[in-house]
């Protein structure tokens, strides 16, 4: 655009830059010079000190290059503020320097780096408030654009600075806005500022030419311009463009690459809406409606001209400028430059003028929305952006991320990840009116704790708006926390109670051990770390369905999932050891970042909010023998030279014993079985499992299960703390209480198809045993007074059907067992019914002294039994034996039976 006006400084400033440059190139531009120096009076030695004094040096950097996230061979995507693909010198088509060459620079390898003779017009011209001109060479755009990127590569984001007495205040200042800035500085800059910036260009592309060949030069520009947008160097110019590589560009498209340098956002064919929009908002340099309203004055005249001169038709006319006419007219201007350099022939402008310019755009796409795994992809983006492994400072690691050049293999297995995402999207929808309903199904490598796949049941946005207006779509990934994916966690139900589990067998209990598991006031518990946690108000914690509870053993509350069995084991143990069983097996803290401390009874049973893949990898424990590894989301990093990279430390440790991990791995694979809450989870494919299954509330939801390679974790629930219940609700033919079920199902069935699983090491007997303790003989006491003995004892007790005893009312008049029970062994104890005695014993005695006898123990049922004839036997008979026998207990409605011998005995 001409500038009518120009100030006496920018023009001293094109003088001093047009004398400073002829010295320096060591050539005498008397012709130009002259006229400046009679303006400004400047001595010519003055700008060649000032030429001299500038640095000479400069060492291009690498170029900004994509980062890119694989997941095997594949691509999974990339990230970059430059899309970017360099290519060698000899994978250029010759076209395409023919092309910048003829337009740009055509005296390219006959200077030394700047151009004195298009330096000297474009000085003079801008000097004398002409149009402004450029005159620069491609070593000198090559040195802008090598300062270009250095600042991009150093642009930070700032905090604001609070104006003070001497200062002024400094807004804020974000990343974006800071890579606009340098843009800006470098190419915009004007008056002396501007001058002084070209005259600093000058120096550096004359040194350059030392240190590089005109061929290095000019591939290193044709790498690092920018094509508009986010696309720089040839080779992503020409497949973003033109959907080819730059070796096989033809002229036509080399032309319109070309013409692109001087102004890449102006002349970009990629935004069919158009690329230019003028004052009153209206756009320009659209694709082809038709129209031949749109194309710029110069464009026609040049169209028009040709047909003047009979070379085409009016309807070519039309055609050939119909649609990104701006464009149009810069790659006709290129055509024609090449074609007065008789780098093509007049049939060649011809032809390619004639031809509408016909995008082929490939997508650019990049970041985690355009990826086939989206929350996975994220959880890798949010290691890269706080693992000290790619940079010490935020700012280092956002570079790492977009400007590095990276190549991320990642832990991702795709084929798990799709049969992942294939389950959420068949069984949990993406939202429902009704609650916010959210999911996430994750698998994890028990062994190595690699992350194999993250599936979610909402979309990924690929802009915020779309979360704020669609409620199937969101950002947050419900597998991770706060720091890594956004999610404060969700409480973990009775999946928590593993860590009960364990600390109970690290403690020496057995699985076999008889605990009251009755629905009871909660006990009582210890907590060394924060104080002991008092039931005050003596409140109860319910079981499922309104289970009342049962005594029972570990084995079997762990199967069941007893809420009341779990307290009565943790009230024989510290919640301040629980919390560190969960620390050590990696849920040390709750999804938000906060400590577990346990704190409360509540806790035991999962309360806590905690994040999916922690909790994953804490069942991975006990599946890999009690080794813990950390949930791992990168295998290896490279830079763009192909050199290692360190990646974040992930530290596989042992935290349980091989006993201690197998006998816990026994629990739990009652879950998976037949009876257990976690057996319609269970693929039935023969892969030993184990698994736990977690309900908090009715509110979330959870499923848990692992093989000994491969370890699944599903929740289903409100995503947003809400407290819709899940239950009596439906969608896609599933209960949503249920949908966990048949999520991890079928994920876990792809994972033992891909990687197997062996069979559980068998318990630690030790763990098993069945501990005997010596009962209480409470006989004689009363039923109260027996039952609190009993239960003190550590055992359970049972009230049975009365038994005869000389005594009636409460009293116990038997028990069982007695001497020895198995610890928490059920005692049954009977009350007396006064209807026992103990018969006398009258064997010898006559007949009648014996009935007598029974008569006053109160046994008035008394018959003859067997009679022999003796001559010497008393006249009234004589007692030989006895039924039931003497000084025996017996009912006193029992009818004793006398055996005889007498004189005479009936007949």
């Amino acid at each position: 655009m001409p500038e009518n006006k120009r100030t006496a400084s920018r023009a001293l400033g094109g003088i001093v830059g047009l004398v400073g440059l002829s010295a320096a190139a060591g050539v005498l531009v008397t012709a130009a010079v002259t006229p400046a120096i009679a303006v400004s009076g400047l001595a010519a030695s003055s700008a060649i000190t000032i030429f001299d004094n500038m640095p000479s040096y400069l060492q291009p950097d690498k170029l900004m290059l994509p980062t890119t996230l694989m997941a095997g061979d594949q691509v999974l995507t990339k990230f970059y503020d430059q899309n970017r693909s360099p290519v060698t010198f000899d994978q250029i088509n010759p076209v395409m320097y023919d092309a910048v060459l003829s337009s740009e620079d055509p005296r390219y390898y006959q200077h030394g780096g700047v151009d004195l003779i298009g330096t000297t017009r474009a000085l003079l011209s801008n000097a004398a408030g002409g149009e402004t001109q450029g005159g620069s060479s491609i070593s000198q755009q090559y040195v802008k654009n090598v300062l270009v990127q250095r600042c991009e590569r150093s642009a930070r984001a700032t905090d604001a600075v609070e104006a003070t007495d001497t200062t002024p205040a400094i807004p804020a200042m974000t990343r974006d806005e800071a890579l606009q800035k340098c843009a800006l500085e470098a190419i915009q800059a004007d008056g002396v500022e501007g001058y002084q910036r070209k005259l600093q260009e000058m120096r550096y592309a004359v040194q350059l030419e030392k240190q590089y060949t005109k061929d290095e030069i000019l591939l290193g520009y044709l790498n690092i311009a920018n094509f508009g947008g986010v696309t720089y160097g040839i080779d992503a110019a020409a497949k973003r463009y033109f959907n080819v590589s730059a070796a096989d560009l033809n002229i036509g498209q080399a032309a319109v690459l070309a013409g692109m340098v001087q102004n890449p956002n102006r002349f970009r064919i990629d935004l069919p809406d158009g690329s230019i929009v003028d004052g009153d908002g209206v756009a320009y340099n659209k694709q082809p409606d038709g129209s031949i309203d749109d194309v710029d004055q110069g464009t026609i005249q040049a169209l028009y001209t040709l047909r003047d001169n009979g070379e085409i038709t009016q309807e070519q006319l039309v055609a050939a400028a119909d649609g990104y006419s701006e464009t149009k007219g810069r790659q006709l201007y290129v055509l024609s430059r090449m074609e007065d350099d008789g780098k093509i022939t007049h049939e060649q402008f011809v032809q390619y003028a004639l031809e509408p310019i016909t995008p082929n755009i490939s997508s650019t796409s990049q970041g985690c929305a355009v990826s086939g795994a989206p929350y996975f992809c994220q959880l890798v983006v949010a290691t890269i952006l706080s693992d000290p492994a790619f940079g010490t400072e935020p700012d280092d690691r956002v570079q790492a991320l977009r400007q590095d050049g990276l190549t991320i293999q990642t832990t991702l297995d795709l084929r798990m990840q799709d049969a992942a995402q294939n389950a959420m999207n068949e069984i949990v929808p993406a939202s429902d009116d009704r609650l916010k309903l959210g999911s996430t199904a994750l698998s994890i490598e028990a062994k190595t704790g690699r992350v194999l796949a993250v599936a979610q049941n909402t979309r990924f946005p690929e802009d915020p708006t779309q979360s704020e207006n669609d409620p199937s779509y969101s950002s947050i990934v419900f597998a991770g926390n706060s720091e890594i994916g956004g999610s404060i966690g969700f409480s973990a139900g009775s999946t928590f109670k593993l860590f009960t589990l364990v600390d109970w067998l690290e403690k020496g209990h057995s699985l076999n051990e008889q605990l009251n598991g009755r629905l009871q006031p909660v006990p009582n518990m210890k907590n060394s770390c924060t104080g002991p946690w008092v039931n005050t108000t003596r409140y109860q914690i319910q079981n499922f369905d309104d289970n009342p509870g049962y005594y029972g053993t570990p084995l079997r509350f762990t199967k069941e999932s007893l809420n009341t069995g779990y307290l009565a084991m943790a009230a024989q143990l510290d919640l301040c050891d629980i919390a560190n069983v969960a620390k050590k097996m990696g849920v040390g803290t709750t999804g938000n970042g906060k400590p577990i401390t346990m704190e409360n009874a509540n806790e035991i049973i999962g309360s806590d909010n905690v994040s999916p893949l922690d909790m994953a990898g804490a069942f991975a424990t006990v599946a890999n023998g009690g080794s813990h590894c950390q949930p791992k989301l990168i295998d290896k990093v490279t830079d763009s030279d192909g050199a290692e990279r360190p990646i974040p430390d992930r530290k596989c440790e042992p935290v349980l014993t091989p006993e201690i991990a197998s006998t816990a791995a026994y629990a739990l694979q009652g879950v998976m079985a037949s009876g257990g809450t976690g057996a319609t989870a269970n693929p039935q494919d023969g892969t030993p499992l184990l698994g736990k299954t977690g309900t908090h509330e009715a509110h979330e939801t959870w499923m848990i299960e692992s093989s000994t390679n491969v370890t699944t974790a599903v929740w289903v629930g409100n995503w947003d703390g809400g407290q819709e219940t899940l239950f009596r609700k439906y969608a896609n033919g599933y209960q949503l209480s249920d949908m966990r079920y048949a999520v991890a199902r079928q994920v876990q069935s792809a994972a033992d198809e891909f990687y197997g699983g062996d069979r559980f090491p068998d318990p630690a007997q030790n763990l098993l045993r069945v501990q005997l303790r010596d009962v209480p003989n409470v006989v004689g006491r009363s039923l109260d007074d027996a039952q609190s003995a009993l239960r003190n004892a550590g055992f359970g007790v049972t009230v049975g059907e009365p038994v005869d005893a000389e005594f009636g009312g409460d009293r116990v008049a038997a028990q069982n067992p007695s001497g020895q029970a198995p610890v928490g062994a059920t005692i049954t104890i009977s009350p007396g019914n006064g209807l026992g005695g103990t018969v006398p014993d009258v064997t010898g005695q006559n007949v009648n002294t014996a009935r007598a006898a029974m008569l006053n123990a109160g046994y008035g049922n008394v018959a003859i039994g067997n009679c022999k004839k003796e001559g010497s036997a008393p006249p009234e008979g004589q007692v030989t034996s006895q039924n039931p026998a003497g000084n025996t207990p017996a009912n006193k409605n029992t009818t004793v039976v006398f055996d005889v011998v007498a004189k005479d005995c009936p007949s």
